[in-house]
This record gives structure tokens, sequence and C-alpha cells, in this order.
């Protein structure tokens, strides 16, 4: 009896100790999620705004806008296409608006134009803002399908294999979608699954329409071929696991072939570095150090000590910028 109190006294007070270390961690977690749900409803709000101040008045303008709501059904926004349209012509016009404004002002008050070359200058630089926000707003979408093609490209040889290993066991057609949507790791497959999985379950579909559905809005044509012999194969009473088999060993060799081109690609992105952004700056900034010491003629409006400025802290941080960015959309991510 004795031993039993002192071991229940002993779990007490380990229990207390835990509780106490992990209560920090979980006043961050909290802190973490409710971040994360302000910010979404930040979002939803802002979107909801627009489409009640906008949505009903730009129903003749949607048409122009047919190959965004494409892209955005392959990019898997969590958005209505009027609201995102709404939000897209809002921003443009408070974008406008504000760089009118802060141009006129400045180019009138500070650099004490006329106001004739003010209006000029602040109408042909708002219209270029506003025509930038218009590009990043229906770049968007674009870019996050094509992030999401790539990752269901990088992913399919191995998804595949897993699919062809729960069909060979025995496991039904719409339940191999059910156990990828499950997984724990976060993959763009697992994304495409759990759409399929809803249309299912709370829409009504049978597991071919959710999965023609799916074809027809994933961004990847490697996996819309996958779904729709998937389809052929369900139809037919075919094969499963010997057809997903095939599928994996056919995506296994694509993706030897992509990493070899991906080296070649990568051999020759690091000799344009070394000429354009190491070997080339080096020798323009020996060049205009040696013109500055000697009092060479200057380039116009640029003089020998403002190039190399523009050089350093200019050229190079943008070239190396870009190379990253070029870098990244390349680099396959599995």
């Amino acid at each position: 009896m004795k031993k039993e109190r002192r071991q229940r006294k002993i779990r007490d007070k380990m229990t207390q100790i835990a509780s106490q270390v992990a209560s920090p961690f979980r006043v961050m977690i909290g802190h973490g999620a409710q971040r994360k749900e302000d910010k979404e409803k930040a979002k939803s709000n802002s979107w909801m705004f627009a489409y009640r101040l906008l949505g009903e008045r730009l129903t003749f303008f949607l048409p122009l806008f047919k190959d965004l709501d494409n892209n955005m059904r392959k990019a898997k926004m969590r958005i209505s296409f009027k609201a995102y349209v709404s939000l897209t012509v809002l921003v443009t016009s408070v974008v406008f608006a504000s760089a009118l404004l802060t141009t006129f002002l400045l180019t009138l008050l500070v650099f004490r134009l006329s106001p004739v070359i003010s209006v000029m200058l602040s109408v042909g630089i708002s219209l270029f803002a506003s025509a930038a926000t218009t590009i990043g707003f229906y770049a968007y979408p674009v870019y996050r399908a094509d992030a999401l093609k790539r990752k269901l490209d990088d992913e399919l040889p191995f998804t595949t294999g897993y699919m062809a290993i729960l069909a060979a066991t025995g496991v039904q057609p719409d339940r191999i979608f059910y156990a990828l949507a499950e997984l724990k790791t976060s993959l763009a497959t697992s994304i495409e699954a759990k759409e399929i999985v809803r249309n299912i379950k709370l829409f009504g579909f049978d597991m071919i329409s959710a999965l023609e559905e799916a074809s027809e809005n994933t961004p990847s044509k490697h996996f819309k071929e996958l779904l729709e012999g998937f389809i052929s194969t369900v139809h037919s009473g075919g094969n499963l696991a010997g057809y997903l088999r095939e599928k994996s060993r056919q995506y296994m060799r694509l993706k030897r072939i992509k990493l070899r081109k991906f080296s070649n690609t990568l051999s020759m992105l690091s000799e344009f570095y070394v000429t354009m952004l190491i070997v080339g700056p080096l020798l323009f900034i020996i060049m205009f150090s040696v013109m500055a010491m000697l009092g060479g003629s200057d380039f116009g409006l640029l003089n020998p000590a403002l190039m190399l400025n523009i050089i350093t802290y200019i050229a190079i941080p943008t070239g190396s910028l870009v190379f990253l960015i070029i870098l990244d959309a390349i680099s396959p991510k599995w």
C-alpha cells in the first residue's frame, strides 16, 4: 500500500511538472493557431467586402476573365470567381487613386514641376501601377496552379506505387483515394484526393463522376492521364494494381530523365552565375575603381563612383535574386 501511495505521489508530481513545462508551448501553439485564424478571417472579410460592394456591378465584365476562372479552379483557391474579380477591381482602383494623388503631390510640391507635367506624370504612373496590380492578381492563380502541377508531377512516381500496393491488397478503388486524403504528410496528391472525397461525401458524386471532375480541374497533365486511365480500368474491370504499377514505373523513368536534364541545366546556370555575377562585376569594379582614382571622365550623368554603387548595391543583389527565383522554379521538390 505504501509503495502504491509513493508511486501515485511521484506520478502526480511528474504530471504537474510536465504540465508546467508544456504550458508555454500550449500558449505559443494557441497564439499561432489564433494568428492563422485571424489572417483567414481578414482575407475572407476583404473578399466579402469587395463582393458586396462590386459583385453585382461586374457581371458584364466577367466573360473577360474566363481564363482566370479556369486557373483558379486548377490552383484550388478557396474563393469564388466573382469575389476574386471584385477584389481585383477594388484593389486596382485603390492603387490607381493612391498613386495618382501621391505622385501629383510629390511632383507639384516637392519637385516643383508645373501642374500640367505633374498631371501627366501622375496619370502615367498611376496607370502603370494599376496595370501591374491587375497583372499580379491575374498571375497569382497561374503561379499557384504551376506550383501545384510541379508538386504533383514530382510526387506521382511514389503515390502511384502506394496506390498500387493498396490495390494489390484488395482495397476498393474509392478507398484508395480515401487513404490518400488521410495521409498526414502535406502532399499535393492528398489535396487532389481530398477534393475527390469531398465530392463523393458532401455533393453525392459517384466515384467515376468525382474522378472525371478531378481530371478536368487538375493542373497536371500526368495526373489527368492517371485518373483517366484509372476510370477506364475500373470501367472495363481490368487489373488495377497492374495498371498502377506500370504507371509508377513510367513516372519513375520520366523522373530520372528530368533529373538528368536538371543536372545539365544546373551546370549551365552555375557557369552563367560565375560569369555574370562574380567575374563580370569584379572586372567592372576594378575598372571603375581605377578610373575613379585616375580621375576618369564621367559617363554622362553617371560618374565612376556612382557606377560602382549601382553595381554593388543594385545590379549584384538583383541578379542574385533573379537567379534564385529561376533556380527555385526549375528545381524538383523531391
